[in-house]
């Protein structure tokens, strides 16, 4: 599995990709879609259409790094957002994702965020 600071942030392309793309086609996608910049150490998720692979790409202080998985049999869960082209998920989404597991419906315990404001 791919080691993430607490600071990555992890992009998911929504469309489908053709994985015959690699660094410079993937790259390509990102300067498009994503309003980040591809050299921010950020990993960038992409599937294929029957969502049974999965690439992702990100830049690693030297150069750019490609992660791939195809699975044999089931697919990815398409996780569903109001953005069209893209979305951000967090450390535990992306995992769940390629483990399989449901995450659609599935509920996080409360969890302290330095991000939101707690309530009085």
């Amino acid at each position: 599995m791919i080691a993430l600071a607490p600071t990555t942030r992890i992009f998911v392309y929504t469309e489908a990709t053709d994985m015959r793309k690699s660094f410079n086609g993937l790259s390509g996608l990102v300067k498009e879609h994503f309003q980040v910049d591809l050299f921010s150490g950020h990993l960038f998720v992409f599937f294929n259409r029957r969502r049974d692979y999965v690439k992702i790409l990100m830049w690693d202080c030297d150069g750019l790094a490609l992660w791939s998985k195809r699975l044999e049999s089931g697919s990815f869960e398409k996780v569903v957002s109001e953005e069209q082209g893209s979305f951000e998920i967090d450390s535990a989404g992306l995992v769940m994702m390629l483990r399989g597991v449901q995450i659609e419906g599935s509920q996080r315990r409360k969890r302290y965020s330095i991000d939101q404001p707690q309530a009085a």
